[in-house]
């Protein structure tokens, strides 16, 4: 019986057209990676929370549901049952917009993020410049909140907001130049495969790494970077004149972005889907060592949780100190490493030994 509702269903999707199927098996990846992707964001805030409350001697959320598991959806909740202030001299239309030209993109470059060798909603073959180009455009909808409000808190916050974006997203393109040049893809499924042939990314590029990653925590506004939402100096930054679900999208685009950050470095540095153990004899040809998406979730799980130990750790930078930082420390240190990668790669050294 099951065989023959198969064949049936197979000759049902065999008469669709060609165009409509490639549409639907879109669609059905476009759900299958958006549905995971707002439950995680939604609890990374519930984890955040929690873990810095175990890093600060207290309890957390634990009010709502079992040991506060519901409390997100509480939260967005309260959100939408809030009334959205627009400010009377604001441009409401920009001022509306926004929020969510922050968020959009934040989920639109998980559009080129390979889950496995098989599975990714769009195999592109200049992933890399998508993922430059997408994460570029998340400035636009701070700069817009902080002009739109008509407010000069607001504003102040969007500018230094802008310049602190500005002078990581140099450091952070500078630093995936390396990984291009160790992997010689812009496709990023790709880049994965050529650390399974050569290694993984994190050994030889390990100062790009790093400096990746500290781009990744001011690109996203946080914790010491989080001068942009400066509180005891300019109110609440770029946002201060947002409301309800309006201020809800910033927030979400945010923890969206943080676990952006967190996949492209496991993709760009670690590896990906590819397992840590497959290197060991005895493990070869065992679960441990096969490739899985299970692999990425918890190398992400990992950056996840620096993240906020990060906040947890560290005090706000002043403004001056976050841009010597990266037009002076980052950037000099990016083109330095590419100097020494493409003598590495003349000399056929690591990732540039015999690869085709």
């Amino acid at each position: 019986m099951f065989d023959s509702l198969l064949a049936e269903g197979m000759s049902i999707w065999n008469a669709v057209p060609a165009w409509l199927q490639f549409l639907i098996v879109v669609l059905v990846k476009i759900v299958v990676v958006l549905i995971p992707l707002i439950l995680s964001v939604a609890y990374f805030t519930y984890w955040e929370r929690k873990i810095l409350g175990w890093m600060q001697r207290r309890v957390g959320p634990n009010r709502v549901g079992p040991r506060g598991l519901l409390q997100p959806f509480a939260d967005v909740i309260k959100m939408l049952l809030k009334e959205i202030v627009v400010p009377t001299k604001s441009n409401r239309f920009l001022f509306v917009l926004a929020p969510m030209l922050s968020l959009v993109p934040a989920f639109a470059v998980w559009a080129a993020v390979p889950f496995n060798d098989r599975f990714v909603i769009a195999d592109i073959d200049a992933g890399l410049l998508y993922v430059l180009a997408l994460t570029s455009l998340g400035v636009y909808g701070v700069i817009l909140a902080g002009w739109a409000s008509n407010s000069k808190y607001a504003f102040l916050g969007a500018m230094r907001s802008a310049a602190q974006i500005v002078a990581y997203e140099i450091a952070m393109g500078f630093a995936l130049v390396g990984v291009l040049m160790a992997s010689r893809s812009l496709n990023l499924g790709q880049i994965i495969l050529a650390q399974q042939r050569t290694g993984w990314f994190i050994l030889p590029l390990l100062p790009l790494f790093v400096v990746y990653f500290i781009a990744g925590v001011a690109e996203t506004n946080r914790a010491p970077f989080d001068v942009a939402e400066g509180e005891s100096e300019i109110v609440a930054g770029f946002h201060v004149e947002y409301s309800g679900i309006a201020f809800g999208l910033f927030f979400l685009a945010e923890y969206a972005n943080m676990i952006l950050i967190t996949a492209l470095t496991v993709v760009f540095f670690l590896g990906g889907w590819l397992s840590p153990f497959s290197w060991i004899p005895g493990v070869a040809g065992t679960f441990l060592a096969a490739p899985s998406v299970v692999w990425l979730a918890l190398k992400m799980a990992v950056f996840a949780f620096i993240f906020l130990w990060i906040r947890a750790t560290f005090p706000r930078y002043r403004y001056d100190q976050i841009m010597r930082l990266g037009w002076k420390v980052l950037i000099p240190v990016t083109i330095v490493w590419i100097a020494v990668e493409g003598v590495l790669a003349a000399l056929k050294v690591g990732p540039w030994s015999g690869q085709a």
